[in-house]
């Protein structure tokens, strides 16, 4: 039997019994408490001008019970230590991640993403600032939200995401990508060519010198070029500039290239989380012009041997290498 503490209205109840001389027996009768209970109660709380007071006897006990909780953050100073380990650099782990593996790492811990989060932004542990090292650094927990915008493509001769094919939002075949381009500050060219795999999350991160149509085209083609035609299918882009020039781009990769709406960043939603991912070691305002393209390789290492949930807390790396297995006999 779980134990539970008395609660106000029973305090009361033994308070007003107790005056009229009834025993402690029959008051755990009549609460189904044990008489045990009652008198360590008693024995705890009688200490105001040497009478029981329910009111003080209440505020007393949540008073103890806050402070027990304050001192123990994230249930166990391991589980602590863990979580604010992996929450900052150079992991920079979600609340999710850390949940899934930390039962893998430290056998019989458990900690849920919820309580990560309310540990994050809970006002008592304000200084330890842990929101920073999250993917949005809100100040404030938000819900996501939408707006309505026109949905006419801009590109020339674009085939519209409707025209794709339902399944593969489902994710289970391999083989469909989506690609974006992450800017630095405006007054710099230089970009970060950002292209992952919708099923994997496998990810291919290159540095361009500009933003033009041409760079992007010899970039993905460069690098898609190495993968099997089976792991080479769709590509979902947005309405860039640097997109114009999907044709020969889908004749030289042999695949077939689709368009999200205008401002409907959620329908190419695997890059999109990517780059926000990326912006954790890039925050923005980052001048890519100081950052080489050994430390572009190391960043797409790092992305693609995190654990992620949606792949069980396999990484990138381990999917994509059974994919490659397969079409390499």
């Amino acid at each position: 039997m779980s134990f539970k503490h008395l609660s106000l209205d029973e305090r009361e109840v033994l308070y007003g019994m107790l005056l009229l001389g009834i025993s402690l027996r029959k008051i755990a009768l009549k609460l189904g408490r044990p008489h045990s209970t009652l008198s360590r109660e008693l024995k705890k709380n009688t200490k105001w001008g040497n009478k029981y007071l329910p009111c003080l006897a209440q505020t007393h006990a949540k008073r103890v019970g806050d402070r027990q909780r304050y001192k123990a953050p994230l249930k166990h100073p391991e589980i602590f230590l863990y979580v604010r380990e992996h929450l900052r650099k150079p992991f920079f782990w979600s609340p999710e991640t850390i949940s899934g593996t930390i039962k893998l790492q430290i056998p019989g811990s458990s900690i849920s993403p919820e309580a990560i989060y309310q540990h994050i932004y809970n006002p008592k542990y304000k200084s330890a600032n842990l929101k920073r090292f999250l993917v949005r650094k809100h100040n404030k927990r938000r819900k996501q939200t939408g707006r309505s915008v026109n949905r006419v493509s801009k590109i020339p001769n674009a085939i519209s995401i409707d025209n794709r094919a339902k399944y593969i939002s489902k994710r289970i075949q391999r083989g469909h990508w989506e690609s974006d381009l992450m800017e630095g500050p405006r007054s710099t060219k230089p970009v970060l060519s950002v292209t992952t795999e919708r099923s994997t999350r496998y990810t291919i991160i290159s540095k361009l010198n500009n933003k033009k149509t041409c760079s992007k085209t010899t970039d993905l083609v460069r690098r898609m070029n190495k993968l099997p035609q089976e792991l080479r299918r769709t590509l979902t882009l947005d309405n860039g500039s640097e997109n114009t020039n999907h044709s020969a781009l889908a004749e030289q990769l042999n695949m077939k290239i689709f368009f999200a709406h205008p401002y409907h960043s959620w329908e190419k939603g695997t890059v999109e989380n990517t780059i926000g991912r990326i912006r954790r070691f890039l925050p923005k305002g980052t001048d890519l012009n100081n950052i080489s393209d050994e430390k572009i390789g190391e960043l797409e290492f790092v992305l693609n041997s995190t654990p992620r949930k949606c792949l069980g807390y396999m990484t990138p790396y381990e999917k994509m290498s059974e994919e490659l297995q397969k079409y390499s006999k």
